[in-house]
């Protein structure tokens, strides 16, 4: 955990990279005990001499590397996001983890079989579009038939030949029923493997639940992500995500619990007004007004009662891109509007927000004086390309410095109300476990007796995290599964 506070963009911080990092010590490598492939033997077999070399190198290197680490961590000034923040919630996602989530396995048996039935549809309907029958899972055989046979617009090349990947499918998917099959068929196909046939699969056979793992020191900005299942990922906007999410539901040791959910509600944003405190944003969120509403009467020039959801929508759009530094292009590529479209509704929007916009401009110049960016709790995001001569490059960096202290301090502050629940579930004995962290939400296994009462107190640790400018504000769902 100082490994990756001093250096985030680091991509291994195990004891080994690490003390070759800065001790240049080669340690003793595991496989070099025990050996790999079918000749792999447990460390009970290995003779006692070998690991207690392996032992001791590794007490050792843990020895010199914490004052070494230590005195980083106090030099580039992270000592505190280390020491209240990064170390007490490691106990707390230890907690989270144990605990462990209850699923439908038979609910889930149920949607495999159904997205079976599907994708056999949809590979009938491909090859029906495609005039014959080839592998789908094959990119070369898909670019064959869509570049080569039907001549369908070539969006982008690599070096191996024509591109299939999402991006280009939705291009063309926009025009053309084929690409549009192949997107759905995708999406099935991924979601059928990752989650509706291999989640029964790594169940606990002690638990009777999934135990997914928690990570603190993946990603850049300090998120935190989740693996063995990643549960972070499950789509929530398509039908057939939200499927999988009817799978999660309460223990059924205790009659009457439910599956409770708290998320924070436009984070991002609401970060946003505290750093920038412009007027226009900071009163919306200040007054409880639907902000992407207020951000099209902004941009139309309309009242709030005249705004369609077409308005809404767009003006959510551009709220959001504004957040992670994207250019009219990248603006009209998503909005699918013409690029000086794009650069209009852009410079509306920061007439109206003009502070954001003096803001974001003094965050990247920031970021190319001192090389790093800090979240409201002080971690760092370093931004070593930002000086780069390549514009592609520069640009890119540029994007990451915008979004990285606002991502950062969203993950910063979910992360302190995980503490203080967990701090307040032990002092009151709860019976309700946290039970999944995805990102800007906290779920739940609540017991009925604690029904009133939990809501309640979650609420108010969430809301009450963080002092801001504007108000926190949480959303609260309970039902019979994370889906309802």
């Amino acid at each position: 955990i100082a490994s990756h506070l001093i250096n985030p963009a680091k991509r291994n911080h195990n004891l080994d990279d690490i003390s070759l990092e800065y001790l240049g010590v080669k340690k003793i490598e595991t496989q070099s005990l025990i050996g790999s492939g079918k000749n792999q033997i447990t460390m009970a077999e290995v003779d006692p001499a070998k690991i207690t070399e392996y032992a001791c190198e590794d007490a050792d290197c843990v020895f010199r590397l914490a004052p070494l680490l230590k005195d980083l961590l106090k030099k580039n000034k992270t000592e505190e996001v280390f020491k209240n923040l990064e170390m007490p919630l490691s106990e707390v996602l230890a907690e989270v983890e144990m605990n462990g989530v209850c699923l439908d396995t038979r609910l889930l048996k149920k949607f495999s079989n159904e997205a079976e039935v599907e994708l056999e549809k949809l590979t009938k309907d491909i090859y029906a579009e495609a005039g014959e029958e080839f592998n789908i899972n094959s990119p070369k055989q898909v670019a064959e038939i869509l570049f080569t046979k039907l001549k369908l617009p070539v969006v982008s090349k690599t070096k191996t030949g024509f591109s299939t990947d999402v991006s280009v499918l939705e291009k063309l998917a926009v025009s053309y029923e084929l690409p549009k099959k192949l997107l759905e068929y995708r999406e099935r196909s991924k979601l059928k493997s990752t989650y509706l046939d291999a989640l029964p699969e790594i169940i606990n056979p002690e638990t009777g639940l999934i135990h997914t793992s928690y990570h603190q020191t993946v990603t850049v900005t300090g998120r935190l992500s989740s693996s063995d299942p990643n549960l972070q990922n499950i789509p929530a906007k398509t039908e057939m995500g939200r499927r999988i999410r009817k799978a999660f539901v309460p223990r059924s040791d205790e009659k009457g619990r439910k599956i409770f959910s708290a998320d924070y509600s436009q984070i991002e944003l609401r970060i946003l007004a505290h750093l920038t405190g412009d007027k226009n944003l900071t009163e919306a969120f200040a007054e409880d007004r639907d902000i992407h509403k207020f951000t099209a009467t902004l941009l139309y020039g309309v009242k709030e009662k005249d705004v369609t959801r077409e308005m809404r929508n767009l003006a959510k759009t551009i709220n959001f891109s504004v957040i992670y530094g994207k250019t009219a292009f990248g603006l009209s590529q998503e909005l699918g509007i013409s690029v000086s479209e794009a650069d209009t509704f852009i410079k509306n929007y920061f007439e109206r927000y003009k502070t954001v916009k003096d803001y974001l401009e003094s965050q990247k110049e920031k970021a190319r004086k001192d090389g790093y960016l800090t979240t409201i709790l002080g971690r760092r995001s370093y931004f070593p390309e930002i000086n780069a001569k390549n514009a592609q490059i520069r640009q890119f960096a540029e994007r990451s410095a915008i979004n990285a202290p606002i991502q950062g301090s969203a993950a910063d502050l979910i992360k302190l109300a995980m503490i203080s629940i967990q701090r307040r579930l032990e002092k009151e004995k709860c019976k309700s476990l946290m039970i999944m962290q995805v990102h800007d939400e906290l779920v739940f296994d609540m017991t009925a007796e604690e029904s009133e009462s939990l809501p309640k107190m979650i609420r108010s640790e969430m809301e009450g995290a963080y002092k801001m400018r504007v108000p926190l504000k949480v959303d609260i769902y309970i039902g019979e599964s994370w889906y309802k």
